[in-house]
């Protein structure tokens, strides 16, 4: 037996040493044919100050019969460029000697680390690759933004405490909750971006302010902090903006987006206009007793439905589209319109008397039925709709004016949220049946509606 083990060893070590010799007998000799890669150029996305970027990954390929060696890649800016690459699993600028198996392929990955209090521009270098078939390079470009950050930790509560006003010079990076102290005003100039790391949110205290002061073109956009493109259409990368008692929203041309609830609104009163919410995982608003005057309001992609309405409340909604295609999760109801009388607080039921009152505006979505009531007993619940285009289920009980349209297809021009766009077609049932509202001479998109208007946001 101890033999036997003996000439296993022996045998193992053997093959060992000859599997060695082999890997060092390898010859990589120089290229003769210029390398193939991946991409020419590689788009990091607009990056802040001090937060780095996703890594993105370029191939080098070796279409040569035969092993090679490439004696140089090297980033072109060396120590002082804002990129940092990785080369066959080893970080730094400048390597020499990569080896590259025949008909095979090597990483490259890429991300970029912009400094401190770096200003808006564009951050561009290139990866050389230095072979004896000639020099070649990929293209690294970004927008690199200056940033200004909110930190909630234990030393810090990240409360505004005083009226304060955001512009547009540096993009707000929220970490954690950021509140806005009660009886407080928070203004937000056009072209601001905020932008919420997972879980964060933004919280507006009792009785206090927020003032979106967006413009056509020039939106204020709340979202993810990543600014990649492919996070436009994933639901909850932050919470949402809260509201408590007693506090008001005035919202124009604003974009929220990418959330768990958008807003969030407690007793609140709030005007939102020429404002687009879409791709939360509950609700893109919900709604405990409040006051909304809302117009030219586009909504789509919401597990539970776009305008969530509990304890009642007042809502008057003109001219505004709230479609729902939401195709993360079927399960979830993914409504136009949710509405009840009742209120869960966590320890017992409150109740609210309803008035909801919507001209104008198209409600329709994947499901059977947009909009669904639940009138608890004894409370009041007023509902109008006039000039509307709705998906009305077999199973809904609402009345509608004889002017609304049911079940008919809107016909949007996309309604996928990767290329949101709710106009309708030219063919639409929606064209010209409205009702004309001179206080709502122009719509979402600047345009101005003719009389009659096309029913919702857009003309």
């Amino acid at each position: 037996m101890n033999k036997f083990k003996l000439l296993l060893g022996a045998s193992f070590w053997i093959l060992l040493m000859a599997v060695s010799c082999n890997r060092d007998d390898i010859s990589f000799e120089s290229p003769t044919q210029l390398l193939r890669f991946s991409a020419d150029t590689v788009f990091c996305d607009t990056v802040y100050n001090q937060v780095r970027s996703e890594t993105y990954a370029v191939k080098i390929y070796n279409n040569e019969d035969k092993d090679v060696m490439i004696p140089k890649i090297s980033l072109g800016s060396g120590n002082a460029s804002l990129y940092r690459i990785n080369v066959d699993g080893k970080a730094g600028t400048d390597f020499t000697n990569i080896p590259l198996r025949k008909k095979d392929s090597l990483y490259i990955f890429v991300e970029i680390a912009p400094i401190a209090n770096a200003p808006q521009a564009i951050a561009e270098d290139q990866i050389n690759v230095e072979t004896p078939a000639g020099k070649q390079h990929v293209t690294l470009f970004s927008v690199v933004q200056d940033a200004e950050f909110y930190i909630e930790s234990k030393t810090n509560p990240n409360i505004l405490t005083t009226d304060t006003n955001w512009t547009n010079e540096k993009v707000k990076i929220i970490f954690g909750n950021l509140k806005l102290d009660a009886n407080k005003k928070l203004d937000i100039q056009k072209g601001t971006k905020v932008y919420f790391f997972k879980n964060s949110g933004l919280k507006i205290g009792k009785n206090a302010e927020l003032n979106v002061k967006g413009e056509l073109n020039n939106e204020v956009v709340f979202r993810g902090d990543r600014s990649e493109t492919k996070y436009d259409t994933i639901p909850k990368n932050w919470q949402g903006i809260s509201f408590d008692v007693g506090s008001k929203l005035n919202m124009n041309y604003a974009r929220v987006f990418g959330g768990t609830r958008g807003l969030e609104m407690k007793e609140t009163t709030a005007i939102i206009t020429n404002s687009i919410i879409h791709t939360h995982q509950e609700y893109g608003i919900f709604a405990v007793k409040s006051t909304i005057t809302a117009s030219n309001l586009v909504m789509n992609n919401c597990g539970e439905a776009d305008l969530g309405i509990f304890k009642g409340g007042t809502y008057t909604i003109t001219h505004s589209t709230l479609a729902n295609y939401w195709d993360f999760n079927n399960s979830l109801p993914s409504l136009g319109i949710y509405a009840t009388n009742e209120y869960d607080n966590g320890t017992s039921i409150e109740q609210g008397p309803l008035t909801l009152n919507i001209k104008n505006s198209i409600i329709y979505g994947s499901k059977d039925n947009s909009i669904v009531f639940k009138q608890t007993s004894g409370q009041p619940f007023t509902t109008t709709f006039q000039n509307c285009l709705l998906k009305y289920g077999s199973t809904s009980t609402y009345t509608v004016d004889a002017a609304t349209i049911k079940n008919q297809d809107p016909k949007f021009e996309n309604y996928f949220t990767q290329k949101l766009n709710l106009r309708v077609k030219a063919d639409s049932p929606a064209k010209g049946k409205g009702i004309y509202l001179s206080a709502f001479s122009t719509d979402i998109a600047g345009v101005t509606r003719t009389n009659p208007p096309t029913i919702g946001a857009y003309q």
